[in-house]
């Protein structure tokens, strides 16, 4: 294995979210669906023998001790009793809280990477274990898979859906998932549905009418977003998106956005493009080693 390594961090999306409940100790009970998006940040490692792990650039008002990349780094040296450390540099291209898994995604392609790194032998699922001690949203991304997910979502479903083209539009505002899911106003008791009852009727996201009510910008670009498809909010916001069968059409769509108003356009994937660069990475090991 190299001593440097960089991989993607993807995006995904919430293609609905309903709140089904609260657990005793606080934590939401909820169904969603997570896909994929081939967009994201990157991270670069390279192994560090004196055991420190250096993390840069600084994110603006996230500590250190906070970061979910040095968590996840940490937890995996305690889980192993790894003496490395490891130099991290992270591209950021997600925005912070945008719904769209930014900080978990970067935890789970740490944790894979420097398994991988510092050779450590763990395996997916205990991966995904480590990485739901740091988020509900990890494990989906150490798994790679699109998933229908239950519990507070890290009870995943693996499944096959279409792969659309998604303009994604970032309002101006980041949203504070603790303060959504305090609110009063919350709906808790959505009826749980079925992945075939999904499919049908389609659902809505349960966190929208508290956002818009707490953020006129989200309110002001769903409003405009929905001009031209049918718009939706991933997670408890601040991103929203639109389903497009093309590359072109979400194209079209985005070129008629204010200038000002951020989006971008990504490919839905229901295999996440870490797990499909490690595929073909391993691939090739492969076939190297059968002499193809």
């Amino acid at each position: 294995m190299s001593e440097h390594l960089s991989l993607p961090a993807p995006a995904k999306l919430n293609l609905f979210l309903h709140i089904t409940g609260r657990r005793a100790d606080g934590y939401h009970l909820l169904q969603t669906l997570f896909q994929f998006i081939d967009h994201g940040d990157t991270l670069h490692f390279s192994s560090a023998p004196d055991g420190q792990l250096h993390l840069e650039p600084d994110l603006p008002g996230v500590p250190l001790e906070g970061n979910l990349i040095y968590r996840a780094a940490r937890c995996l040296q305690e889980a192993t009793g790894c003496n490395l450390g490891a130099r991290i540099h992270l591209e950021k291209r997600l925005p912070l809280g945008g719904g769209i898994g930014g900080g978990s995604s970067d935890a789970a392609t740490t944790l894979i990477g420097l398994n991988l790194l510092w050779q450590t032998g763990v395996s997916l699922d205990r991966l995904a274990e480590i990485g739901l001690t740091l988020g509900a949203d990890v494990p989906v991304f150490v798994r790679g898979q699109a998933a229908w997910a239950e519990g507070v979502g890290e009870q995943l479903t693996p499944v096959e859906l279409d792969e659309p083209w998604y303009l994604v539009v970032v309002p101006p505002c980041q949203v504070s998932t603790k303060e959504i899911f305090s609110d009063q106003r919350l709906t808790r008791d959505t009826p749980p549905i079925t992945l075939a009852a999904f499919r049908e009727y389609g659902g809505r996201n349960d966190c929208l009418p508290v956002v818009e009510e707490r953020y006129p910008e989200i309110r002001n670009a769903l409003i405009l977003l929905n001009k031209y498809c049918e718009a939706k909010m991933t997670g408890t916001g601040s991103c929203l998106f639109g389903a497009f069968p093309n590359k072109r059409e979400a194209d079209k769509v985005r070129a008629r956005l204010p200038a000002t108003l951020q989006a971008f356009v990504a490919r839905g994937c229901n295999r996440s493009p870490l797990h499909q660069l490690l595929d073909k990475s391993a691939q090739k090991g492969c076939n190297r080693a059968s002499g193809q």
